[in-house]
């Protein structure tokens, strides 16, 4: 049986890749991770590595694996670092390069990186980003997984480890983090939303649906030492994204036909410009590669999707009373 390693199962996309990688029937599963196991490792082998960091040794929890699917990573730092950057890069860039070194050095045959498409920009005007893109990290964060997608890059160069780099956009489920879990406790406060005249165009990808890629890459012999933007391939407004939402949560949604420059002047006031650049601009994906090399077809569909989550966190919120 081949053995995989899994780092960040405790996270947003980790731990719902642990559990399709359970599934899997040729498959065994290494779970690394800085803490003691949780009920959602059983049924896996787990190592506690203790830092990630650019000295983490790897050997007891590499040994005899084939396949690495690192998704651990630094998402954040407080406002009062002074050294965001170094930050980053301490555990997106160094550590992850310390990873695949020694994952080489032990004979693993697949690397997959869980990247971003911060990587690429933070918003498209004329065309959608595509794999050829010139890359233009736009934050601190981005410009670590840059870093580390160029160091795997060169690693695999002169090995036989296979590296596979993957750039997803706005990742949404029921409990995803960040900007999709305040928008969809707007949608459920059913306030008015200021987003009658947004006419973006945004690309996503449903949890599922980038869960379902992850595990194509695992062992697909075309996807060794490619990039991969990865995304419904279907984009939706602000305004339609909202709607499904809605609809998925049995409510009514009131959008309020606010201009886009009112709008952004009073992110920029607030002093919040990056806000209105993730709800309010445009963000293409050109995600053709996945289907036309790796014959991948997305399980669910982002309308499908959206109203599912939508429905899904209104049914699991905590009853009054």
């Amino acid at each position: 049986m081949k053995k995989i390693l899994l780092t960040g199962a405790t996270g947003f996309v980790g731990s719902e890749l642990l559990k399709q990688l359970l599934k899997l029937k040729d498959y065994s599963t290494v779970v690394a991770s800085r803490s003691g196991p949780s009920h959602a490792e059983a049924g896996c082998q787990f190592f506690n590595v203790g830092n990630f960091n650019a000295h983490t040794s790897w050997r007891e929890a590499m040994t005899g694996v084939e396949c690495v699917i690192h998704t651990a990573g630094r998402a954040h730092v407080l406002k009062k670092e002074s050294n965001a950057l170094e930050l980053f890069k301490e555990t997106n860039t160094e550590a992850t390069l310390n990873m695949a070194r020694q994952a080489e050095a032990m004979g693993v045959k697949r690397f997959i990186f869980i990247s971003s498409i911060g990587v690429n920009g933070a918003y498209t005007s004329d065309k959608p980003f595509s794999d050829d893109s010139q890359p233009a990290p736009h934050t601190d964060y981005a410009v670590s997984k840059r870093e580390a997608e160029a160091g795997l890059l060169k690693i695999a160069e002169n090995s036989k480890m296979e590296v596979v780099i993957i750039r997803p956009p706005l990742v949404y489920a029921a409990h995803a983090p960040g900007n999709f879990q305040r928008l969809l406790k707007l949608v459920k406060s059913g306030a008015p939303l200021p987003f009658g005249l947004i006419n973006n165009s945004r690309s996503m990808v449903a949890l599922e649906n980038l869960i379902d890629f992850i595990c194509l890459c695992i062992a697909h012999p075309k996807a060794g030492n490619q990039i991969f933007l990865v995304s419904d391939g279907l984009n939706l407004s602000i305004k339609e994204i909202t709607q499904s939402l809605a609809i998925g949560m049995g409510r009514r949604v009131l959008l309020l036909p606010i201009p886009p420059s009112a709008l952004k002047a009073l992110t920029q006031l607030l002093r919040k410009p990056s806000l209105y650049t993730q709800l309010c601009e445009s963000l293409e994906i050109d995600s053709s590669k996945c289907r036309d090399l790796l014959g991948w077809i997305p399980p669910t569909s982002p309308e499908k999707s959206i109203i599912e989550a939508g429905k899904i966190f209104i049914n699991t919120l905590p009853k009054k009373g």
